[in-house]
C-alpha cells in the first residue's frame, strides 16, 4: 500500500518542491543574509528560513523521504544556519563562498575536511585512512543494505525478535554510512572537495565517549558540539571552573540530540512523542558523564581495561539500551515496516530498470 502512495501518489513531485523550496531558501541566505552583520540582525533575517525548513517535512508522505528531509534540513540544516546567524560553524564567513559550495555545505550532511598543510598531517591522515579494520564502503555497504532488507521484508514474522533489532542496528549504521558517502561522492566529484567520512568505525570504540564523541556519526557529532557543547561549556566554566563544565555540556548535547529524534520520528510517525528516544540519550549523556568520573579518579593509576573487554562492553551498552530505548517506540508505530517496505519497492523497481536496460543493451548488440 505504501508503495503505491510513494509512486502514483506523487510523491516524486512532493519531493522536489521540497528541495526547490530548500535551494530558494539557501539562496536567500547567501544573497541576502550573508550580507547583514552577524548576530541580532542575521538572526532574525533567518527565522522564516527555519519557520520554512521545520513544515518541509510534513509535504512528504513517504517514511523514507520524510526521514531524510528531516535530518538533512528540519535538523542539521536549521543548527548549521543557527551558527551562521552568529557567522560560526561550516557555511561561516570562512568558508567556500560559492553558492553551489554554500547550498550544498548547507543541506547535505558533510563535514569538510580541514587541509593538511604539512607533509606529517597528510601521512597522519592516509596512515588512518589504511588502516580501517573492516573494509566498507560504498560497494560492500549497499549490497548488505539489500540483503538485510530483503530478509526483514520476506521473512521478519519468522525471526527471533532481537536478531530483528540487530538487524535494524546494522541497518541504521548503514543508512547513514550510504546517505553521507553518497552527498560526499557527488559534492565531490562536482566541487571538489575532500570530506570527512560518516563515521569513524564505532563498532571499534572502547569507550562510550569515543563512540559517541570520535567515532559515530561524526557530522551531527560535529555540530552539537558547536550548538550545544561550546555554548553550555562557557556558560558552566564561570560557575564550575573548566575542568568540571565538560558535564553540563555533554549532558546538554545528549539531551538535544534525544529532542531532535523525538522530533525526527514525530514527523514520521505523526504520533505524540513517548520520551523513550530521548531517555535513550540521557542514559547514553549520563553514562558517559560517569566514565569522565571514573577516569578522573583514576587519573594517574596505570589500570584500564583491556580493549577486547572494554570494546565489546561499549558496543553491547549501546545495542542493549537501544532494543530498550530507541526501537520499541519505531516499531511500535510501524515505521520500520514502512520503510523497509519502501525501500523493497524502490530496489524492486530499480533492478526492474536495469533488468530492461541490459535486454535492450543486449537486442542493440545481438
Amino acid at each position: 500500500m505504501m508503495t503505491v502512495v510513494v509512486v502514483n501518489g506523487g510523491e516524486i513531485n512532493n519531493l522536489s518542491r521540497v528541495w526547490l523550496a530548500v535551494i530558494a531558501s539557501l539562496c536567500y541566505c547567501h544573497f541576502i543574509s550573508a550580507t547583514l552583520p552577524k548576530g541580532k540582525c542575521r538572526l532574525f533575517s533567518l527565522s522564516p528560513i527555519f519557520y520554512i525548513f521545520s513544515i518541509l517535512p510534513l509535504h512528504t508522505n513517504s517514511a523514507f523521504f520524510t526521514a531524510v528531509t528531516v535530518f538533512f534540513i528540519t535538523w542539521l540544516a536549521n543548527f548549521k544556519l543557527l551558527l551562521f546567524a552568529f557567522d560560526r560553524g561550516p557555511i561561516s564567513s570562512g568558508a567556500p563562498k560559492s553558492l553551489p559550495a554554500f547550498i550544498a555545505t548547507a543541506a547535505l550532511p558533510l563535514k569538510i575536511k580541514p587541509p593538511q598543510n604539512d607533509a606529517a598531517g597528510r601521512s597522519t591522515a592516509a596512515r588512518k585512512k589504511w588502516k580501517k579494520v573492516l573494509p566498507l564502503n560504498l560497494a560492500t555497504e549497499i549490497p548488505i543494505s539489500v540483503v538485510l532488507i530483503s530478509i526483514l521484508y520476506e521473512y521478519r514474522d519468522y525471526i527471533h525478535p532481537k536478531i530483528v533489532l540487530v538487524a535494524y542496528c546494522c541497518l541504521v549504521f548503514l543508512s547513514v554510512e550510504i546517505l553521507v558517502e553518497v552527498s560526499s561522492l557527488l559534492v565531490g566529484a562536482f566541487l571538489g572537495f575532500e570530506l570527512e567520512p560518516a563515521s569513524d568505525e564505532p563498532y571499534l570504540s572502547s569507550s562510550l565517549r569515543e563512540f559517541w564523541g570520535r567515532r559515530w556519526n561524526l557530522t551531527v557529532s560535529s555540530i552539537l558540539h558547536q550548538t550545544v557543547y561550546r555554548p553550555v561549556w562557557s556558560a558552566a566554566a564561570a560557575v564550575l571552573g573548566g575542568d568540571w563544565a565538560a558535564l553540563p555540556a555533554v549532558l546538554a548535547a545528549f539531551v538535544v540530540s534525544g529532542l531532535m529524534h523525538e522530533l525526527f520520528f514525530w514527523y514520521i510517525t505523526r504520533v505524540s512523542p513517548t520520551w523513550e528516544m530521548t531517555m535513550f540519550f540521557v542514559v547514553q549523556g549520563v553514562c558517559v558523564v560517569a566514565e569522565f568520573g571514573v577516569k578522573v579518579a583514576l587519573a594517574g593509576r596505570k589500570w584500564r581495561l583491556p580493549w577486547f573487554v572494554s570494546g565489546p562492553l561499549t558496543v553491547g551498552f549501546v545495542v542493549a539500551t537501544s532494543f530498550w530505548l530507541f526501537f520499541p517506540p519505531v516499531m511500535r508505530n510501524g515505521a520500520d515496516v514502512r520503510v523497509i517496505e519502501e525501500l523493497r519497492f524502490v530496489g524492486e523497481l530499480v533492478k526492474e530498470k536495469l533488468t530492461e536496460y541490459s535486454m535492450r543493451i543486449g537486442r542493440k548488440w545481438a
